[in-house]
């Protein structure tokens, strides 16, 4: 008997959805304090993502261990580039957290207005909120998995409505005053949001990580891969285009919670009242859902003896608590050291460094891409195409951390510097032969 395995359409659905979770919720706010002018960084994410998705998805064809893009840099640089890409991934997962924990505290706010009251208040709020869903996965990943795959659509329904049925709303006026505020140049505007939309196009990658489990891989993951992203981008770029003609620019820039805001203009307070709360709904499922990958990322680097041993210490119910509570820790303090006079700075602060910290394991995976091709022995004309496209995608990541800002390009490089560190001290339970093939040549 053979084990159904997803089609094209179901796999593209999924792909989409890992990416649209809680992502795109805050960004029309952080837009707007540039201008409409930067819905034209939309253009190059989307033209960039399309590139890294398509080099993920031919690098899961040559290479399907366990492990994704941490097993694609193995390929050409050995144990070492596993362990920072793992490392590095890790780490954007949980500042992620943090700053999907600070959407929820947003669009909290008008139920409990005291949580914007001051910056510690915010703060307290997000800490709360991360301990509360970290402890949640106590019980085991079964009911996080069913809670997350309901609640996502509090974000993507919304959104997507929004997208299409927004229009009627539109005002042209209020969208030509909101376009360039601070006169931009072009080229400034189009660089102006980069690292905010690639943020909401994070979990590309995953139709490549799901290659076992799909009909005729070779065709559809790729396909997949280049559909999904095609189809957010769309949502996406309609739906932060028709909000900013919809909201007065000096509204949404200090908004916390930019959709029930544009819900509310549209259909009236209630409504508004009843999307913030879907919001605040699609933030708990997601982060409830992330909280426990991340632990059970830092258990299996454990069981690969890359991480202290107490992460792979699990329950009878199969929950990594010490790992949960260890990384509890590490969040709050990750939110205490991003504190920000408002919390739309804490959460572009925090979104940057995401972003940082997740873009360098693609450059690292995605470099690996020619070396993998040339072990696999593929025909040139396909080696120069898929070289092509990874360089795009390598070029934009590059331009990607360019543009997240001195600060962001500082703390990546502190802790892409830590790792470093530990590997030095870890090496040789990979490489224990090597020094005595060496001394005997």
């Amino acid at each position: 008997m053979h084990s159904k395995k997803m089609n094209l359409v179901q796999l593209t659905f999924i792909v989409a959805v890992n990416m649209m979770g809680s992502g795109i919720i805050m960004l029309p706010t952080n837009m707007a304090r540039v201008g409409a002018i930067s819905l034209l960084s939309w253009v190059v994410t989307a033209l960039g993502s399309l590139a890294i998705a398509y080099g993920f998805a031919q690098a899961g064809l040559f290479n399907d261990r366990p492990g994704g893009m941490a097993a694609y840099a193995e390929d050409a640089y050995g144990k070492a580039g596993y362990f920072q890409v793992f490392y590095l991934y890790f780490l954007s997962v949980a500042i992620a957290n943090v700053a999907v924990a600070i959407s929820a505290v947003g669009y909290l706010t008008p139920f409990l207005p005291w949580l914007s009251s001051t910056p510690v208040a915010t703060c307290i709020g997000v800490i709360v909120l991360l301990w509360l869903t970290s402890i949640a996965n106590f019980g085991g990943p079964g009911l996080t998995g069913r809670l997350g795959a309901v609640t996502v659509w509090g974000v993507i329904i919304p959104v997507g409505l929004l997208s299409i049925f927004g229009w009627f709303w539109f005002d042209a006026g209020t969208f030509a005053a909101a376009w360039n505020p601070k006169g931009m140049s072009l080229a400034a505007g189009m660089g102006s949001s980069i690292t905010l939309t690639l943020w909401a196009f994070l979990g590309m990658e995953s139709a490549a990580q799901a290659s076992g489990a799909v009909e005729n891989p070779k065709r559809n993951v790729p396909l997949a891969c280049m559909f999904s992203t095609l189809g957010a981008a769309v949502i996406y770029i309609l739906s932060t285009t028709v909000i900013q003609g919809i909201v007065p620019n000096a509204e949404l820039s200090t908004s916390t919670g930019p959709f029930g805001l544009a819900y509310a203009r549209m259909f009236g307070p209630t409504v508004g009242s009843i999307v913030m709360g879907l919001a605040v709904m699609a933030c708990l499922g997601s982060l409830l859902g992330w909280q426990f990958t991340l632990a059970e990322t830092g258990r299996s680097a454990a069981a690969d003896q890359m991480f202290p041993a107490f992460f792979g210490k699990v329950t009878t119910m199969g929950a990594p608590i010490a790992g949960m509570l260890f990384m509890g820790v590490v969040q709050s303090l990750m939110a205490l050291m991003t504190i920000s006079p408002n919390l739309n700075d804490q959460f572009s602060a925090l979104v940057n460094l995401a972003v940082v910290t997740n873009v360098i394991p693609y450059l690292i995976a995605l470099s690996a891409l020619p070396a993998m091709m040339r072990m696999a022995g593929v025909r040139e004309t396909k080696y120069r195409r898929t070289v092509a496209v990874a360089l795009i995608a390598m070029v934009y990541s590059v331009f990607v951390i360019y543009t997240s800002g001195k600060d962001a390009v500082f703390g990546g490089m502190l802790v892409a510097g830590l790792g470093w560190v530990i590997w030095g001290f870890i090496a040789t339970r990979f490489y224990r032969g090597a020094p005595v093939a060496v001394a005997a040549a």
